[in-house]
Order: C-alpha cells, then sequence, then structure tokens
C-alpha cells in the first residue's frame, strides 16, 4: 500500500453524514462511485436573489429516511446549475451548492446537487468527487466512518 493511500479512510456502502451548515445533525449517505458529484434529497427548489446581491436556492429537506420529520428549510448560495443524468439515463438540470460534509471525523467540501429524492432508499448520495483523496470505499462494510445516532441501523 502506498503513502498516499494509508492515509485515506474506508468508508463502506453507506454513511452516517453530517452537514452543519444546512443544519443537518445526519442524514444516511449510499456511497455512490458511480456518481461524480453528490446529491441530496430537496424536496422543493427555490431560487432567489439574497441580500448579497448573489443567487442563492432555499430548499426543504427531509434528512431522515422514511419519514417527512423533520423538516429543515435551508438557504445556501447557488455554485452552479448543471444536466445530471440519473442511473436510468434521464437527464435532469439541477442546482448545485457547495457545503461542508462531516464523514465521521473527516470533513470534505463537496458540491451537492439538489434532487427529489422521495422514492429513493437513501436520501443522499455520496459521489466520488466527494470522496477523492479522503476515502477508499469497501463495499462490504457498512458504517465504516460514521454509525448513525439518529436512524435505526438496518
Amino acid at each position: 500500500m502506498t503513502e498516499h493511500q494509508t492515509k485515506k479512510r474506508i468508508v463502506g456502502w453507506r454513511e452516517a453524514i453530517a452537514i452543519p451548515a444546512l443544519g443537518v445533525e445526519e442524514v444516511i449517505a449510499k456511497v455512490d462511485t458511480g456518481a461524480r458529484t453528490s446529491a441530496i434529497h430537496a424536496f422543493f427548489v427555490e431560487p432567489f436573489t439574497g441580500e448579497d446581491g448573489r443567487d442563492w436556492v432555499r430548499f426543504g429537506l427531509h434528512p431522515l429516511r422514511k419519514k417527512q420529520e423533520p423538516e429543515l428549510i435551508v438557504e445556501a448560495p447557488i455554485k452552479d446549475r448543471r444536466n445530471v443524468s440519473d442511473s436510468g439515463g434521464h437527464t435532469e438540470e439541477r442546482y448545485v451548492i457547495e457545503t461542508e460534509l462531516h464523514v465521521g471525523d473527516v470533513k470534505v467540501t463537496a458540491e451537492v446537487t439538489l434532487t427529489d429524492r422521495e422514492t429513493m432508499a437513501y436520501r443522499m448520495l455520496l459521489g466520488r468527487t466527494a470522496l477523492r483523496g479522503h476515502f477508499i470505499v469497501d463495499s462490504d462494510l457498512s458504517y465504516a466512518c460514521s454509525e448513525p445516532k439518529l436512524h435505526p441501523k438496518d
């Protein structure tokens, strides 16, 4: 193993993630090396011009799996708008924000797209650009970096 590889933490196929800037204490993310950018569930997305004159987005989050509560309404500056293809090949234009993710004791700044994941098993995907340089994925493991506190382990 190279010196560079030994500095990386091992993550499992799913991890409990905190996003302090959005007020998210915990969201369970499926680790998805097939997804370039991370994505989080937003049940509504509303762009607006912030007091600073920049483009912002307000969106609603349901961070807990299979639950509608709590309901968080959060705001963040818009970094970009991109066409993103999902695993079924459907393309959707999404807002992109940049925020700090806490995966265990590792803090990563990542781009996150906003999309409706209500029908998906996990409210967040952790994509490969957020993983790059920080993590090695072991698909045999679950919660290798971060045990869930608010979610029952299943």
